[in-house]
């Protein structure tokens, strides 16, 4: 039976939020959730029932206690993801606890299905000490075949993800990093080559140096970029500095090989390329001091670093993270194929390798057709995914992580 409508005013009249959904699209579109669980076999009589579950169910178990491997092949857990967060940081909406947190994971779920073909669960922990979501998914992860960690806040997410992945011999993706840093190098790869440049060529600077910023310099520089600086809000990361943290100790070791020291403004003095995840903004004087023909990345979401209007009388590639502008970095370009390619083989573990693989195929899939408005392809572009998890697949073979 239905579920009734009701008038969502409390009895004395005052507006507890609700009535939003009578008028917001969005309201409609969320009622019930976005997902359902259905079966992939018929219950429909005895027979059914005696195979889809006892006695016929008992022979499977027994033979997957013999031979622990067989659980890929007899169960779901081969083709399904766990889609965890703690609600931490949840898109542009910051610190939203657990239970407002699931529309968001609900959407990435669907997303992985969408684009990937791969089947996931969201999980919104009540946790937000790294010793308690650790030893909570690693007691959830024999149900699944990988775990996507999302929008768990810095720095504790760096912590909780090398963790799990030493603890755990599946694939473990926190992809506000890895996601983010896949899309954006290749798209970067694609404006150099526009620009007749190579990635050696470019000095780039990015503001942030949260999850997004770290694994964008991290995966920069394993491609081989001429330089990149890392900014956050009291300038450029750099060894002499006092007040960095752990991880961004680490970075300044293998970043800013210019020995740069100061602000951003004092960073982009010349850079060949911007890479905005910070949320801040970047006045216009400072981007005209940029090299000639820039490529400027500006991803922070709803309001770029640099407006795009500014950002078009600099450089000659811009990029947002909106889906309103041309040259969208958005993550579901990567994380559904690179899934889809760790689990077609049975990954430990997803390596550097891969996900350089990942941000070379994705590049490819634009190659003849580059433009400034073009140089990544649209999330609904269907040669994406499959692109990508062949691109994953080879490489975790080549890496020696594949078990299939």
């Amino acid at each position: 039976m239905a579920a009734e409508i009701v008038n969502p005013r409390s009895d004395n009249g005052a507006d507890d939020g609700a009535q939003n959904e009578f008028f917001d699209p969005a309201f409609a579109l969320h009622r019930g959730g976005k997902m359902e669980i259905r079966a992939t076999v018929p219950v429909q009589d005895r027979d059914d029932l005696s195979l889809a579950y006892t006695p016929g169910v008992a022979k499977v178990c027994s033979a997957i206690a013999e031979r622990p491997e067989l659980v890929h092949d007899y169960t779901w857990k081969s083709q399904v993801v766990a889609v965890v967060t703690d609600g931490s940081a949840v898109l542009g909406l910051g610190d939203i606890g657990p239970e407002a947190s699931l529309p968001v994971m609900e959407g990435k779920a669907i997303l992985f299905k969408q684009f990937g073909g791969v089947d996931a669960v969201p999980i919104a922990l009540d946790c937000r000490e790294v010793d308690e979501i650790v030893e909570t998914v690693a007691r959830l992860a024999p149900s699944f075949g990988g775990i996507n960690l999302e929008d768990i806040s810095a720095p504790r997410c760096f912590e909780v993800e090398r963790r799990l992945q030493e603890r755990l011999d599946i694939p473990v993706f926190h992809d506000d990093q890895h996601g983010t840093a896949v899309v954006t190098l290749a798209a970067l790869r694609n404006a150099a080559r526009l620009t007749d440049r190579t990635l050696g060529e470019l000095r780039a600077v990015i503001s942030g140096a949260g999850a997004a910023g770290v694994a964008i310099a991290r995966i920069l520089v394993e491609a081989g970029i001429g330089d990149v600086a890392v900014c956050d809000r009291k300038g450029i990361v750099s060894p002499d500095r006092e007040d960095l943290t752990e991880v961004k100790r680490e970075l300044a070791g293998f970043t800013n090989k210019a020995g740069l020291s100061g602000t951003l403004e004092t960073a982009l003095d010349g850079a060949d390329v911007f890479i905005g995840v910070s949320g801040g903004t970047v006045p216009e004087p400072a981007v005209a001091r940029m090299a000639k023909n820039a490529l400027i990345f500006a991803m922070a979401n709803p309001t770029p670093e640099i407006h795009p209007d500014v950002a078009h009388k600099y450089a000659a590639v811009v990029a947002t993270g909106r889906s309103d502008y041309p040259n969208q970095i958005n993550n579901v370009l990567a994380f559904p194929g690179i899934f889809a390619g760790a689990l077609q083989v049975r990954a430990s573990r997803i390596t550097e390798g891969m996900k350089l693989a990942a941000a070379e195929a994705l590049a490819a899939v634009v190659a003849d057709e580059l433009s400034a408005e073009c140089v990544i392809p649209s999330p609904f572009d269907e040669r994406v995914a499959p692109a990508v998890t062949a691109a994953v697949a080879a490489a975790a073979r080549a890496e020696g992580v594949a078990r299939s």
